[in-house]
């Protein structure tokens, strides 16, 4: 690792935003994640082993309850501190931001549109980690257009009936709580096809009253964590877990409930989840950076370190320019939700360009290896098979340029 360079590389000097508080935070996770992470996450992810002692780790760190409310237990953690908590976790392993991902973009549907009561319920449980939760929207003939979904629920007295497939459900399978999206009928007169998230209580494990965990899905990358296909047949779900409560369209717990208002309120809370992936993407691309740069040093090829040869230096250069822009935009984004601004503009560029950086930091660093950067005794070829979920996560590159060119093009 080359720590000259890393030793900052989350840090934001000379910003009045950042106290020393959040720079506490990361240092300790920084260490955990040289010191446990880094050494232990290579035989865990070649063996597509869940890491409940990380995780158990995490939970003792509070980070399930990293942008939860103090009110509910949480750390209450602003968005730029959050960023760079997913940066440090994916430098150490890409998967373990994961883990957090998923069940917080749960916890922000929760806490920005669900009842009082459906905030007291689940928030205060999922702050400690105990009560994980996961985001259901994806369906195996529906992935970038949301809007196609064909998970229903109809009602039944003061129940709803969930029928439907979803797929890339991370975290499926050990969540007591799924942020799912269906379609109710009634909802169509509202305009938005009565797409609606339900809170879904389940037992954690493969089968769960009318849920089953159908199957595991096998990945090339992000190992470790569960991605799962789960199947609802006539699975009862009471009306008042309907998230914003139940009623036709309106806004939520102030209008008139939350029927037709999952889609609208679902891709509000995946802005969170954009700049997570930025995050992520940013931590990936460091470490292979760092990989490439350590490896460059230590090499000789010619009579010198590979790394004074121009060709290997000037790609170092451009691997290191392009980190940091790949940084400044993610934390740039971070800095934008912090303010209140809306942040779809910047959070979409910043996915983009760093999930792109990744994967392309991570083709760098197996070419500066060689032979050696195809080999699993090496790290760099597990960045390189991460990378690419970045590319896909949260909505495709494709998708992200349509939402950065709307946001360019709207008239004012």
């Amino acid at each position: 690792m080359s720590d000259a360079t890393h030793t900052g590389a989350s840090k934001v000097p000379n910003d009045p935003s950042v106290d020393d508080t959040a720079d506490e935070i990361i240092d300790t996770l920084r260490r955990w994640v040289d010191d446990v992470v880094v050494p232990g996450s290579s035989a865990l992810e070649l063996a597509d082993e869940y890491p409940t002692e990380m995780a158990e780790q995490m939970e003792a760190f509070g980070l399930f309850g990293a942008t939860i409310g103090e009110s509910h237990g949480g750390l209450d953690l602003d968005h730029l501190t959050y960023a760079r908590v997913i940066e440090e976790l994916s430098r150490g392993w890409m998967s373990l931001a994961g883990i957090v991902n998923s069940h917080l973009i749960c916890a922000k549907l929760i806490s920005r549109f669900g009842t009082a009561d459906q905030q007291d319920r689940s928030l205060p449980r999922m702050a400690t980690g105990k009560l994980r939760g996961c985001f259901s929207l994806s369906e195996p003939d529906s992935g970038s257009d949301a809007a196609a979904l064909r998970c229903r629920a109809v009602r039944d007295g003061d129940e709803f009936v969930i029928n439907g497939t979803k797929m890339w459900v991370t975290n499926g399978e050990r969540a007591g709580i799924v942020a799912l999206l269906a379609r109710v009928p009634e909802g169509d007169a509202s305009g938005s096809s009565g797409i609606t998230c339900f809170l879904v209580d389940k037992t954690p494990g493969k089968t769960s009253g009318g849920i089953t965990v159908s199957r595991k899905i096998d990945k090339i990358g992000y190992r470790g964590i569960e991605t799962v296909e789960m199947s609802y047949v006539d699975h009862r779900v009471p009306a008042d877990r309907i998230l914003g409560g139940d009623g036709l369209g309106g806004d939520g717990p102030d209008g008139a409930g939350g029927i037709g208002n999952g889609l609208r309120w679902a891709l509000a809370a995946l802005e969170l989840g954009r700049i997570n992936v930025a995050a992520r993407g940013v931590g990936v691309a460091q470490a292979a950076y760092d990989a490439a740069v350590a490896y460059a040093k230590e090499r000789e090829a010619f009579g010198k370190p590979i790394a004074k040869h121009q060709a290997i230096a000037f790609k170092i250069a451009e691997m290191a320019t392009k980190l940091h822009a790949a940084r400044l935009m993610t934390y740039d984004a971070a800095r934008k939700a912090d303010a209140g601004e809306r942040v779809d503009l910047a959070a979409g560029m910043a996915k983009l360009f760093a999930s792109e950086t990744a994967a392309e930091l991570a083709l760098d660093a197996m070419r500066i290896h060689g032979g050696n950067g195809y080999s699993t005794e090496y790290p760099v070829e597990r960045y390189y098979r991460d990378a690419p979920l970045m590319i896909i996560g949260e909505g495709t590159s494709e998708i992200q340029k349509l939402v950065i060119s709307r946001a360019l093009l709207a008239d004012d």
